[in-house]
């Protein structure tokens, strides 16, 4: 068994990403139950989602489980810049006859804070990650009270180490290749962002903290190569996406599919910060990284009414259907077999070294 098992308590070094939006409770339990590490998304919830939520999954399972939230410091609200941003999506609210005054503003998603550790105080789960940095000592402090472990994302050598130094338990090693939001935090500098296979055995040399490798990682000789760089265990999003478990929309399943899924890009458009998604239409016209989207998660609120439009006549044009690199391997099985299918091969390379 490796450390990183040891660690989290799970029979297989692999954890499934969380994926807001594609996902709820069923992906968690399942993955749980077949020895990996299930993780549920919080960023977007309110405290009642959550705590139903959690419910569920206590319900369904009692293996460990991960809860994932964000950290990034909420902006404050620019006038100008919200208004920059509805005209350039004016031409789209024209198209679809939707009256731009009629948008109420506000974020899509929060912080973790006092009231969500409240929360989680009454459910203790075994693992806590951490997007986008860390939260406060003081709330680090709740978590860890519990017997929590702690996990957060590094982009880069330098957000390793900074993670090692502020004490949290595991480093998830997250590759440009991933799909979603990007976990940078040190720096705005998408320059900075290197692919998986260059930045895990970086990181690994330079830190003493188990290494989860993330980002393109799909099918068994990929987990394989994680290993054989020095990663401790895995962490896979993307291809549990067209898993029956998985909430993936009809067109968000449709879109990785296709071709289009070949074609990805990290774009600020949707939420105001770098995600990987599919391109589509508002990624080609306005540039996947446009000055004008407000800070993140400011961006999303005028997008929404565009996004449900184009929805209803069956159109990702206007939604963000976040993808990794590698679609190619999602497949439309149950999340317990890719579990240990793709746990399995980590466990053969390493008992093969």
């Amino acid at each position: 068994m490796s450390n990183l098992q040891e660690l989290l308590g799970v029979e297989l070094p692999l954890i499934q990403a969380p994926m807001a939006g594609v996902q709820d409770h069923r992906l968690v339990a399942a993955v749980c139950n077949a020895g990996g590490l299930g993780s549920l998304p919080c960023a977007t919830l309110s405290l009642d989602a959550m705590r139903e939520q959690l419910a569920q999954i206590k319900a369904l399972t009692d293996k460990p489980y991960n809860v994932n939230f964000f950290c990034h410091a909420p902006p404050t609200p620019s006038a100008q810049r919200e208004a920059a941003w509805r005209a350039a999506l004016a031409p789209y609210f024209a198209e679809f006859g939707i009256d731009p005054d009629n948008i109420p503003a506000g974020p899509g998603r929060a912080p973790f804070s006092s009231a969500a550790a409240d929360v989680l105080q009454d459910f203790k789960p075994a693992v806590v990650s951490f997007h986008f940095g860390l939260p406060s000592p003081e709330l680090l402090d709740r978590v860890r009270a519990w017997g929590a472990k702690i996990l957060a994302s590094a982009t880069t050598v330098q957000e390793a180490l900074w993670l090692q130094a502020h004490g949290v338990d595991a480093i998830i090693a997250q590759g440009l290749e991933a799909g979603g939001h990007r976990g940078i935090f040190l720096s705005d500098d998408l320059t900075t962002q290197i692919g998986t296979f260059a930045l895990v055995p970086q990181i690994v040399q330079a830190v003493k903290l188990p290494v989860i490798a993330a980002g393109g990682i799909a099918d068994v000789h990929g987990v394989r190569a994680a290993a054989a760089l020095g990663a401790a265990g895995v962490q896979i999003g993307t291809a549990y996406m067209l898993c029956p478990e998985a909430t993936t929309s009809a067109l968000h399943r449709a879109a990785l599919k296709s071709e289009a899924a070949r074609h990805t890009a990290l774009t600020n458009l949707f939420t105001g910060r770098p995600a990987r998604g599919i391109v589509n239409r508002l990624m080609r016209e306005l540039g996947p990284i446009g000055p004008a989207a407000p800070d993140f998660p400011l961006a999303t609120a005028a997008l929404a009414p565009l996004r449900a439009k184009a929805e209803q006549i069956g159109s990702g044009d206007f939604s963000p259907l976040w993808s990794g690199q590698n679609a190619s391997q999602c497949k439309e099985i149950a999340a317990a077999d890719l579990t240990r299918e793709l746990g399995a091969a980590f466990m053969h390379r390493c008992v093969a070294e």
